[in-house]
């Protein structure tokens, strides 16, 4: 029986990496005016050109940055010991865009230079706003101790930057358009350095997550249990305090805010195999990253030359499944 388990985790481990492949090469064909043949691309310089500059980083960052979303989710579902907990938790997306907002309003609300502050600032300033984010939810909650008094922190400093992040849009209207922009998701200004900075994150955050997976495993059977077991409780969370971070924060630089693909995916994960939370990490990283570049490839060929911000896209998926999951699961009980 525990062969079999095993196997049917490889299994769909493998697929998932089959299936993320599959949709990579697709992707490499939709463009502007919706699907493209790649042997016309390889005759043309400028299509092949554009396809190895934008169109490839832009799968690929798209597969990082779901990678790294569904990896925070896992960990944070399990840190917090609650299905419902989402990467964006500990206050890190209000901190986001916050700094995403401070930043727009010293570069100016200008086409000009809203375009210069993506390329050079915004991604800075998103990630620093996480990181920060993270840190004053870990003051407020003096430490990683209490998983109830951190979860509490982590909702009121969301709230709070939140209402920050609105005075400064209400103060300078001019960035309302970028802002919505970046609280909406968008993969597009995805390059090659943007895909560098997520994969280094990502292996770091993967490796990290995957070792101190016993901890989580330990948690899922109460504290009490977890400490009878020698764990070292406060260092092991403080860690997986600061993969969630990291995980989240260079994803929401890159791409802004990608709803539900952090907490639809472990569910996803979980109703397809059982296994420890190291595979759950390791397979969550994986789906995560398959759902979001399917969402990216819908945004660019739905409404093709226009596209769809990922986001809603996520969120449209994402929500509707979790929707279908707690009506399975409440006719289950009914019927029990």
């Amino acid at each position: 029986m525990h062969t079999r388990h095993q196997r049917r985790v490889w299994f769909f481990g493998i697929a998932l990496l089959v299936l993320g492949g599959a949709l990579a090469v697709l992707g490499l064909g939709i463009g502007s005016t919706g699907f493209e043949s790649l042997l016309a691309a390889w005759s043309d310089p400028v299509a092949l050109r554009i396809v190895w500059d934008i169109r490839l980083p832009r799968t690929l960052g798209a597969w990082l940055a779901g990678a790294l979303l569904g990896l925070a989710g896992s960990v944070a579902q399990g840190l917090f010991r609650n299905p419902l907990a989402d990467p964006y938790l500990l206050g890190s997306a209000s901190g986001a865009s916050l700094g995403v907002a401070v930043a727009l309003l010293l570069f100016g609300g200008s086409a000009a230079s809203t375009q210069w502050a993506m390329r050079l600032g915004l991604t800075g300033a998103a990630f620093v706003g996480a990181v920060l984010a993270v840190m004053l939810t870990l003051v407020l909650a003096r430490g990683v101790q209490q998983t109830l008094r951190l979860l509490l922190a982590g909702v009121i400093v969301g709230v709070v930057l939140g209402a920050a992040k609105d005075l400064i849009t209400i103060a300078s209207a001019d960035i309302l358009q970028a802002i919505q922009g970046f609280i909406l998701g968008s993969t597009g200004l995805v390059g090659w350095s943007a895909c560098a900075v997520m994969a280094a994150v990502g292996a770091a955050c993967l490796l990290l997550g995957w070792a101190l997976a016993p901890v989580l495993d330990g948690l899922a059977l109460g504290e009490a249990t977890a400490r009878s077991l020698g764990l070292p409780l406060g260092a092991m969370r403080a860690t997986l305090v600061v993969v969630l971070a990291l995980a989240t924060g260079a994803a929401v630089a890159q791409t802004g805010l990608i709803a539900f693909v952090g907490l639809a995916v472990p569910h996803l994960v979980r109703s397809v195999v059982k296994t420890t939370h190291a595979g759950l990490i390791v397979l969550s990283a994986a789906m995560g990253g398959l759902l979001l570049m399917a969402a990216d490839l819908l945004a660019r060929w739905l409404i093709a030359p226009q596209e769809l911000p990922v986001g809603v896209l996520t969120a449209v998926l994402g929500g509707s499944y979790l929707l279908w999951l707690m009506h399975r699961r409440s006719a289950r009980g009914g019927v029990a």
